[in-house]
């Protein structure tokens, strides 16, 4: 069994600390866990390292960190002529370990000569990105494991340009990763840590600038300034420094922060999950909001690319809006300011992801806005945004997907939830200025282009054999296409890893592909989406449907998506 004969090679290795040794001793016999830690190294993909932190090959730690970074340190010579001059910025969140693993990735970097621009404290991720395209650097580094529980961490790659890095370059990393020790010892890095140029306050004040260009309404906030209330939380993350000042800066007078959230904090001590995707999250922002008559909640993620946000329904009381939703508002309001104040630009265009809801695209059209469908993930909607500007093809008003993600402006190539924070708090207090709420206006978003509904299931399969069984699933459903999903007939099956939309007549051509998602057509214009993760053990159920009225949607989509759950746990 090679996981116990590597679980040995780590506790008879000398360069362990005794600490170290102690957690390892601490599972011995523990055959499962032994197994879980050891049987793999963590997987390097496009977006990078994520895992739980501890000791062992599978798992977050130093050790692998240090390995990671001389991998990608080699790419980027090998990739890059002029990569030790144009350097590599790091940054980090504030989750236990995240400023050690920076300084690790820091120190790697200059053992091989790359000037490194690092973070003097922990900072946003979507400022890391802002960085790498202000200094032009060659990539760029995150310790991040953005909204997942507290036992994780990530080591998040970038590439120049500021979006995150190519499955080419990320397949070059996988493979020097497995020529460099992961146990080693730190040699002294050339010319010293002194050399490193360290981003603070200053910097701070040059992305903060860049995102307040992202207002498409600037005399919004300022309209309803004395009578609108915004309540804004960091989920104990790195937002707090930030958000705040933008939205001052925005014209929010009566701004109130959750004052037990604002410290950074990776133990997350008041929600169960730092998480603006799960409501409970909000308790302590909606109690606040409630005390101070607030008429908005904003709350960004611990690293602070995602967004969400709570509004008040016809009763008072405070109700969360899905990414989904979220993100047809926010094209809604970019679009109208946009016409209104004539900050829309020529040629604008949509991305969004596969699994965002079809309701973003009849937006869209319905303003002549063309729409473009990537795979989930901002490195592909950054792409499409490269391929726009190479090609004149039009310029990008919005990108979002479904899990409280937003890219908007040009100042960064991933999604930003300090960006997001702006936007949405100038898009509630314009509804305000009309006397309405945010939910008034998403019924006004029905009223005009229809009733859509979307449900999102996550099917778990932990432990060593997890992978395997995902990938069976998935074959399974491909070679068993079922003829019927919550009760609708399936009409079509579009393959995305073959590139392949199959009827019962046909196959045609799809215009993207080389991604492992299988898209189910169903009858009355509704889909179902199925997809592995790229960073944790699970399948994600995508519901996607419309009906006559909100509640026959919103009833089709659950039970189009527990129909999927149940179809996936036969195979």
């Amino acid at each position: 069994m090679m996981y116990q004969t590597e679980y040995l090679r780590w506790m008879e290795s000398s360069i362990l600390s005794p600490e170290e040794h102690a957690e390892l001793a601490a599972i011995a016999g523990q055959e499962e866990e032994i197994k879980d830690r050891f049987y793999r190294g963590l997987t390097f993909g496009t977006a990078g390292l994520r895992g739980v932190m501890g000791m062992g090959t599978n798992r977050m730690n130093h050790y692998v960190v240090r390995q990671a970074s001389e991998a990608f340190a080699r790419v980027i010579l090998r990739e890059d002529p002029k990569g030790k001059e144009r350097g590599v910025c790091i940054c980090y969140d504030c989750r236990l370990n995240s400023r050690t693993f920076a300084q690790v990735a820091a120190h790697a970097m200059r053992r091989y000569g790359i000037k490194v621009y690092l973070f003097e404290d922990c900072r946003p991720t979507p400022e890391l990105s802002f960085a790498v395209r202000y200094f032009d650097a060659a990539a760029g580094i995150n310790v991040t494991a953005s909204h997942n529980p507290k036992e994780y961490n990530g080591f998040k790659v970038y590439w120049s340009g500021g979006a995150q890095l190519p499955p080419a370059q990320a397949d070059l990393v996988a493979e020097e990763m497995q020529r460099i020790p992961v146990l080693a010892h730190d040699g002294p890095a050339e010319e010293g840590m002194a050399s490193v140029e360290y981003l603070g306050a200053e910097f701070d004040r040059l992305y903060m600038d860049a995102v307040m260009k992202t207002s498409m309404d600037a005399t919004a906030i300022p309209n309803v300034g004395k009578e609108f209330h915004v309540v804004y939380t960091p989920f104990h993350g790195v937002g707090g420094a930030i958000v705040p000042q933008v939205l001052k800066a925005a014209g929010v007078q009566y701004l109130d922060c959750v004052a037990a959230q604002m410290q950074p904090d990776g133990t997350f001590p008041t929600v169960a999950s730092p998480n603006p995707e799960d409501p409970a999250g909000f308790a302590l922002a909606v109690e606040l909001a409630e005390q101070v008559g607030a008429d908005f909640i904003v709350g960004t993620d611990p690293d602070a690319d995602r967004v969400g946000i709570q509004v008040k329904d016809k009763q008072g009381k405070f109700v969360p809006v899905s990414g989904n939703r979220t993100g047809a508002l926010l094209l809604h309001y970019i679009l109208t300011a946009g016409l209104r104040c004539g900050t829309l630009p020529k040629q604008p265009a949509l991305i969004k992801t596969l699994v965002t809801t079809d309701l973003a695209r009849k937006i869209a059209e319905a303003h002549g806005v063309i729409c473009h469908n990537t795979f989930t993930g901002f490195k592909y909607m950054a792409e499409k945004v490269k391929e726009l500007e190479e090609t004149n093809g039009g310029n990008y008003i919005l990108a979002y997907e479904e899990s409280y993600g937003y890219m908007v402006g040009d100042h960064a190539r991933d999604k930003d939830g300090v960006a997001g924070a702006l936007l949405l708090t100038e898009m509630a207090a314009w509804y305000h200025s009309r006397g309405m709420s945010v939910l008034d206006g998403l019924q006004e978003i029905w009223d005009m282009y229809g009733y859509y509904a979307e449900q999102t299931l996550n099917v778990m399969f932990p432990g060593a054999d997890g992978m395997q069984r995902m990938q069976r699933i998935m074959q399974g459903l491909r070679t068993q296409v079922p003829k019927e999903i919550g009760g609708k007939t399936v009409c079509a099956l579009r393959d995305y890893q073959s590139g392949l939309r199959k009827t019962a007549e046909d196959a045609q051509a799809l215009p993207i592909q080389g991604s492992d998602v299988l898209y189910f057509e169903l009858d009355g214009g509704s889909n179902l989406v199925v997809r592995p993760s790229g960073t944790e053990p699970k399948i994600k159920i995508y519901a996607l449907v419309q009906g006559d009225n909100l509640a026959e949607a919103e009833m089709l989509a659950e039970r189009c998506a527990q129909s999927a759950r149940d179809i996936l746990m036969q195979i």
